[in-house]
C-alpha cells in the first residue's frame, strides 16, 4: 500500500480501553502501536502522515525515544485525523473545524496532571527516560545532590552528550546566604552550615559540565516551596514542607496544553525566579 495513503482508525478503535489509555499518559508509541495494529498503517504510512522520518517512528514504537513536544503532539493528531474526544485525551484543543465553530472549551477536556507518584522515586525512570532525549531541562531545588549534584544524581547522565546534541540546562538553587537556609534546615533539622555547603557542592559539580550542556545556574533566596524538573514541555512537580524533603512529597506530571494554567503558571515562576536570581555557574 502507497505510505501516500492517508491513515484513518475507525471509529470504534478510538474508544478501545489501550488507546485511551494511551492517549491520556501520551504514550505516543503506544498510540502508534494501535495504529498499526487497527488500521494496518506500515511505519512508513505513520512517518509521512505524522510528518516524521520513518527511523524516528521506528524509535517511538520501540520505546527509544519520547514524545514531549506539544507541537508534534498536533502533528500526531491531525495526521492521524483523531476525533476530538481523542484529541482532548491527548491534552489538545478540538479539531480545527470544531474551533471554528465558536463554541466555548471545557476546561476539564484539558487534563494537566496526567499522572501521580507517591514520592520523586517511583517517578525516576520515567524522569531519566524523558530527560535523556531532552532539549531543555529546568530544575528548581534546594542544593540539587540528589537531582543533578552527584554522579549517581537522578538527572545527571543525561546531561553528558555529544556536542551535537548539547541539552540546554537551568538550574535554580537556594542562596546558601540567604535568611532562607536556616529557616529551611530548622525545618528538616539539619545544620544551617550543612544545607549550605551542600549547595556549594553542586555548584562546583554543575561547573563540570559546561563541556558537556550548556548549563546555567542561578540562586534564589526565597524560603523553598515547589521543586520542579521541566523536560522539554512536561513538569515533575512536588513540594517541601516542615519535616520532609522534596523527594518524599508526592510528584506531579504536568504536560503543557492548550488551555491549561498549571504548567503555565510552574513556567511563568521559574522564569521569574531565574530573573531575579543571582547567575554562579
Amino acid at each position: 500500500m502507497s505510505v501516500l495513503v492517508p491513515v484513518e482508525l475507525p471509529d470504534w478503535a478510538w474508544q478501545r480501553a489501550e488507546v485511551r489509555q494511551a492517549l491520556r499518559t501520551r504514550d505516543i508509541g503506544a498510540v502508534f502501536r494501535c495504529v498499526q495494529q487497527y488500521a494496518g498503517a506500515s511505519q512508513s504510512r505513520i512517518a509521512t502522515a505524522t510528518g516524521m522520518t520513518q527511523a524516528r517512528v521506528n524509535e517511538i514504537i520501540n520505546g527509544r525515544r519520547e514524545v514531549s513536544r506539544l507541537d508534534v503532539y498536533e502533528r500526531v493528531a491531525d495526521g492521524l485525523g483523531m476525533p476530538d474526544d481523542a484529541r482532548h485525551l491527548l491534552g489538545l484543543a478540538a479539531g480545527r473545524d470544531t474551533r471554528n465553530g465558536g463554541s466555548a472549551f471545557d476546561l476539564a477536556a484539558f487534563p494537566e496532571v496526567v499522572r501521580v507518584y507517591s514520592a520523586q522515586a517511583d517517578a525516576a525512570e520515567e524522569i531519566r527516560r524523558q530527560a535523556a532525549t531532552a532539549e531543555e531541562l529546568d530544575v528548581l531545588a534546594v542544593r540539587g545532590l540528589g537531582l543533578i549534584g552527584l554522579n549517581d544524581s537522578l538527572l545527571r547522565s543525561s546531561l553528558v552528550r555529544e556536542a551535537e546534541d548539547r541539552v540546554r540546562a537551568r538550574v535554580l538553587l537556594l542562596d546558601p546566604e540567604s535568611p532562607a537556609v536556616a529557616l529551611r534546615a530548622a525545618e528538616i533539622g539539619e545544620s544551617t552550615e550543612s544545607l549550605a555547603g551542600g549547595v556549594h557542592v553542586t555548584e562546583a559539580r554543575l561547573r563540570e559540565l559546561s563541556a558537556s550542556c550548556d548549563m546555567r545556574v542561578y540562586r534564589y533566596r526565597l524560603l523553598p516551596t515547589w521543586r520542579l524538573v521541566r523536560v522539554d514541555s512536561t513538569v515533575f512537580v512536588s513540594a517541601f514542607d516542615a519535616g520532609w524533603e522534596g523527594h518524599e512529597s508526592a510528584t506531579y506530571k504536568v504536560v503543557e496544553t492548550p488551555h491549561g494554567p498549571l504548567y503555565r503558571g510552574f513556567r511563568r515562576m521559574f522564569e521569574a525566579m531565574v530573573g531575579e536570581g543571582v547567575r554562579t555557574v
